[in-house]
């Protein structure tokens, strides 16, 4: 894990959303879909479909918040061209947020059949945080298969992140 802060000193992670759900994340931060039914707070344009939460609820995925390295992220794209989100405002979250007590981390979609899901202090052991931070030839298709798998990697935050770690979108 402290590779991993070096890493991030300096840098975000993100959380994918609509900005028709700006409002609702400024006054409660991003919460879990678990913590958003305990509160019976409903989202104008939740980024999952149903499938994707019972996936989630399936594997106690829904008591995380998920977060992704990159300001893209495959499910960013699938929400969008479903039509569950318009234009996708990537939210920066500071690296502090991995101080959390519980934190996990994937090493690809969490959801997915055969994904291990691992506490963040043995991600060091799978992460590949050159090819997200450092510069590298993305023009090589060995790099850039490194790239597209390093572009799924998901923080999961256990049940809430606080306003306090959020910070303005880089675009929405």
């Amino acid at each position: 894990m402290e590779r991993l802060k070096r890493y991030l000193a300096s840098k975000w992670l993100f959380h994918f959303t609509d900005p028709r759900n700006l409002a609702s994340i400024e006054q409660h931060g991003l919460l879990s879909v678990q913590q958003l039914a305990r509160q019976a707070i409903v989202p104008p344009a939740p980024g999952g479909n149903q499938w994707s939460h019972d996936a989630d609820a399936r594997i106690g995925m829904d008591g995380y918040v998920h977060l992704c390295f990159c300001d893209q992220h495959p499910m960013e794209y699938r929400a969008r061209q479903d039509g569950r989100i318009g234009a996708a405002t990537f939210l920066r979250v500071l690296p502090a947020v991995l101080d959390i007590p519980g934190v996990m981390f994937a090493d690809d979609v969490a959801n997915k059949v055969g994904v291990a899901i691992r506490p963040l202090a043995e991600a060091d052991e799978v992460l590949d945080l050159e090819v997200i931070f450092k510069r590298t030839d993305w023009k090589d298709p060995a790099v850039q298969t490194r790239l597209q798998r390093a572009r799924k990697y998901e923080i999961l935050v256990p049940d809430h992140v606080p306003v306090a770690l959020l910070r303005k979108p880089t675009h929405g």
